[in-house]
């Protein structure tokens, strides 16, 4: 095990496996790199700049990125000489549109832009804060993830898209500046697609917000209780508002769909008499709906946490709780485990989170034995959280140790935890 140098914000990746040479702050034209390890993508740390900055200058990175994409421009042609700089068309998320409509302002050559990291202000709420930002979240207007966005970035600009992996990727491509989605739920357990993505993609945990669930019973206006014939919701609002619907008396067919405000905007927009929805109490007042019943969810104690996603991850601090994020993989299977977990004991170090997802690149790990013959084990990727800023040395020398047992090992984020009291639901927001 490699004995870890004292605690330096910026460079807690540094102190890993220094004999690996897979870390160390490089300076390049008053730009610090900072290689993020195993494999993964670069953080860049500037010393004056940031793209994103005003929106003239996230304007003309979407451009960029957007010509790099999928650029329609003939090869042939020559904009500089032809007098056609403006009519080059490039394509961003599957919409066409033409570089002229962004509006850019000319950007000095001279100026170096580099996307600075996040700092800690970025996660707390001031003059004009999240004005400028855009916040992706999965569903549609009313969501529970609209509501966790809103209590992250509050003033923010909520961008809801249809899918997690457009979450993932309108923050990759710059659409987005950040992303607001769910990894677990106090009743229905993790939502492992996210945990998925989190691996596939290199976006880093940046916070992370709890937010209680409050599940309402809509129906179009005049609908009373007894008229009903099926309940749609979110596979996970059904299965916590089981009981409940049951007491109501409610003798209906129960139907899953994609998520909780969806269902309340079907109803609406296709007038379903004899349907309702289970959604917050915002998606009723969204989408014209009545509630017939509120506080359905089977128990009060329904949380669900999400993480806030950037490019850039920040610098993490100790001058408050701090929670570390990690996912690692062993070639020789699961008989690790108890080392990497004995590595935080050890220190003193609370785990919060455990996960084990399927390792999608190696299911399977076959091991022959003379005597026993062939067996066949499964092979996993695990994702742990634990309560420890990398700023802290002892959060360093775990993650050094951890890693002489494994053969992957990446940090998703280091970021605060979300200390905010949860309110009883006689005084909370109910989906606001």
């Amino acid at each position: 095990m490699h004995t870890l140098a004292s605690p330096s914000s910026t460079n807690y990746l540094n102190r890993i496996r220094p004999s690996l040479n897979r870390f160390g702050p490089t300076q390049t034209r008053g730009v610090v790199t900072v290689k993020c390890g195993y494999g993964f993508d670069y953080a860049n740390f500037t010393q004056g700049y940031g793209v994103g900055s005003n929106r003239a200058d996230w304007q003309s990175s979407c451009a960029i990125l957007a010509s790099k994409v999928i650029s329609q421009q003939d090869n042939g042609h020559n904009n500089s000489g032809n007098g056609n700089e403006n009519n080059h068309v490039s394509a961003v998320n599957g919409h066409n549109a033409s570089v002229t409509d962004l509006q850019l302002v000319p950007v000095s050559n001279n100026k170096l832009i580099q996307p600075k990291p996040l700092t800690i202000t970025d996660l707390s709420p001031a003059p004009m804060h999240g004005s400028q930002l855009r916040v992706a979240y999965q569903g549609v207007p009313g969501a529970y993830s609209e509501a966790a966005a809103g209590k992250a970035y509050p003033n923010s600009e909520a961008m809801p898209c249809d899918q997690f992996e457009v979450a993932f990727q309108s923050v990759e491509l710059w659409i987005a500046d950040r992303a607001v989605l769910p990894v677990e739920n106090s009743l229905g357990g993790s939502i492992h697609r996210n945990y998925d993505l989190l691996l596939r993609h290199k976006l880093h945990i940046v916070g992370e917000v709890q937010l209680p669930v409050h599940h309402c019973l809509l129906a179009l206006p005049g609908i009373r209780k007894e008229y009903l014939t099926r309940v749609i919701s979110h596979p996970q609002a059904l299965a916590q508002c089981e009981n409940t619907l049951t007491k109501l008396g409610l003798n209906v067919a129960r139907e899953a769909v994609d998520d909780t405000a969806g269902a309340a905007e079907y109803i609406a927009t296709n007038n379903l008499r004899d349907t309702a929805a289970i959604a917050s109490a915002r998606a009723a007042e969204l989408y014209g709906l009545n509630i017939l019943a509120d506080e359905i969810q089977d128990d009060p104690n329904n949380v669900t946490r999400f993480v806030m996603l950037a490019r850039e991850p920040i610098i993490p601090r100790t001058d408050r709780p701090f929670k570390t994020s990690i996912v690692f993989a062993h070639d020789k299977g699961t008989s690790v485990l108890f080392k990497v977990l004995s590595a935080f004991a050890f220190r003193n170090i609370s785990l919060t989170k455990i996960e084990s997802r399927p390792h999608r690149s190696r299911p399977i790990r076959v091991v022959d034995d003379e005597s026993e013959g062939t067996a066949k084990h499964f092979e996993y990727m695990f994702y742990i959280d634990f309560e420890a800023s990398m700023a802290e040395v002892r959060a360093q020398n775990a993650l050094a140790e951890v890693q002489e047992f494994t053969s992957f090992l990446r940090v998703l984020g280091s970021y605060p935890m979300d200390m905010t009291p949860w309110n009883s639901p006689s005084t909370s927001h109910r989906g606001d």
